[in-house]
């Protein structure tokens, strides 16, 4: 059943990614390498950057194939954990790359960003299993459940978060790998992130802090704008200030209404999330501080 799953997503069996960052030092590469080929592991692709050759942090990742690996998961861990984190002082982490990863996705009224992840999973060109979505509004609800993906409603409770947010965290904590808010209308508080325990990405139009609050691209419209985009980013207690995944900006004239405007901020923002998603799935998403490092 997993070879199947992973097959029809495009994931090639016995692969894992191998993610290694920390302080710089002379011999990480060869460390790493040379533990992997001691272990009959051939390496299919390897990136790393340091952001500074004196005294800076180190970031890599490596992709390779190991006959039998979820068998010998635990000897490549125990292994790692000796070289590189014991021995080199790095932190690490390993995962097998056919084993796609439990998202849960938060949604309001828009459905652009929720429909474009979901189609885009179905067609397996994102490597994620979609065992929930939550909504505050029935809008979508037909349509997630059309795709045979189960739809919760979580109606909003005016100013009180908590009651809503322990209803979304029964849901999702053990349940999901992360979590996306695919233009979620609603600001989570500390609490929930604290104890939903797994990363949270975010899509928003590129605007901020300008253009806050309802109908962004009619403010933009008024104030002439020559470029529209989309962020996307991870989550933190600091509304909208989290580590950036990924950008990508359009530009635009004083040609286009606002109807244009929202249709172009929207395109944009469906794919800015589509490459965050699959690159944080990918093991390319390295957080150093309140940047990321994409390999």
């Amino acid at each position: 059943m997993k070879e199947a799953r992973a097959a029809a997503m495009g994931l090639p069996p016995d692969h894992a990614s191998l993610i290694v960052h920390g302080p710089d030092r002379p011999g990480i590469v060869a460390a790493v390498t040379s533990e992997l080929t001691g272990l009959g592991a051939n390496i299919v692709s390897l990136a790393q950057h340091t952001d500074d050759p004196e005294g800076g942090n180190f970031f890599q990742r490596v992709v390779f194939e190991l006959p039998g690996l979820t068998a010998r998961m635990p000897e490549l861990r125990d292994t790692m954990e000796k070289t590189v984190g014991t021995g080199l002082g790095l932190q690490w982490r390993v995962r097998d790359l056919s084993v796609p990863l439990r998202v849960g996705i938060l949604a309001s009224k828009s459905d652009h960003c929720l429909l474009d992840l979901l189609w885009r999973q179905r067609r397996g060109e994102l490597p994620i299993l979609v065992p929930m979505v939550i909504s505050n509004h029935q809008d979508v609800a037909e349509d997630v459940r059309f795709l045979g993906i189960p739809f919760f409603h979580v109606p909003s409770a005016g100013e009180d978060r908590e009651g809503p947010e322990r209803e979304m965290l029964k849901l999702l904590v053990g349940n999901v790998d992360f979590v996306v808010l695919a233009r979620y209308m609603r600001v989570l508080s500390p609490t929930f992130l604290e104890e939903v325990g797994v990363p949270v990405i975010n899509i928003h139009h590129s605007f901020l802090p300008a253009f806050i609050g309802a109908g962004p691209y009619r403010k933009a419209k008024e104030r002439g704008v020559k470029l529209i985009g989309a962020t996307a980013h991870y989550v933190t207690e600091d509304l909208d200030e989290g580590p950036i995944i990924e950008q990508d900006v359009v530009r635009v004239s004083h040609r286009e209404t606002v109807d244009e405007l929202t249709r172009r901020g929207a395109d944009v923002e469906r794919q800015v999330l589509s490459r965050a998603v699959l690159w944080h799935c990918q093991d390319r998403v390295i957080r150093n501080g309140n940047r990321t490092v994409v390999l």
